[in-house]
């Protein structure tokens, strides 16, 4: 018998409000954005103190990434349909006729290719791997993320 143990995190405080514009079939949509919930399910073995992970020390790190991304504009830097320009002190976006200039403090720009929910998950959840490791979690085996753009539509990655 395989036996899995695992803590839950979400929604709450665990959110952030962004603008973006996703690419579809090779049209972009309008700018436009979401009140968007984060979810997070670890599993791993149980610590020394018999628990997964802290739940309070999970929420604190995972609030700190949605932070990142709260009242910004999240950026797809690695758009195959995007021209994308870095400024100085702004970013220039430009899709076909429409531009968009937007102050770099405005900005998350991260290292995807599409601002889908899928891939906020994927970035999120390796932001968060990362900081777990960095905080000791030598026994988490799985982590997944959900980003709910609204009601019955969430975006999930899971790493093992």
């Amino acid at each position: 018998m395989t036996v899995t143990r695992r803590v839950t995190v979400e929604r709450n405080r665990l959110r952030f409000a962004a603008a973006h514009f996703a690419t579809f079939l090779g049209e972009c949509e309008p700018l436009h954005g979401h009140n968007y919930d984060v979810m997070v399910d670890v599993e791993g073995d149980l610590t020394e103190d018999s628990w997964v992970w802290d739940f309070g020390d999970l929420k604190r790190l995972t609030k700190s990434i949605a932070d990142e991304l709260d009242h910004k504009f999240v950026l797809q830097l690695d758009s195959r349909m995007l021209t994308i320009v870095e400024g100085e002190d702004d970013w220039e976006i430009s899709y076909e006729d429409q531009r968009y200039v937007f102050p770099k403090s405005d900005v998350a720009a991260l290292p995807i290719d599409n601002s889908t929910a899928e891939r906020l998950a994927e970035w999120f959840a390796g932001r968060l791997r990362a900081e777990l490791a960095e905080h000791g979690a030598s026994n988490i085996k799985r982590l997944t993320v959900g980003i709910e753009e609204m009601p019955g539509q969430t975006g999930w990655y899971t790493a093992e």
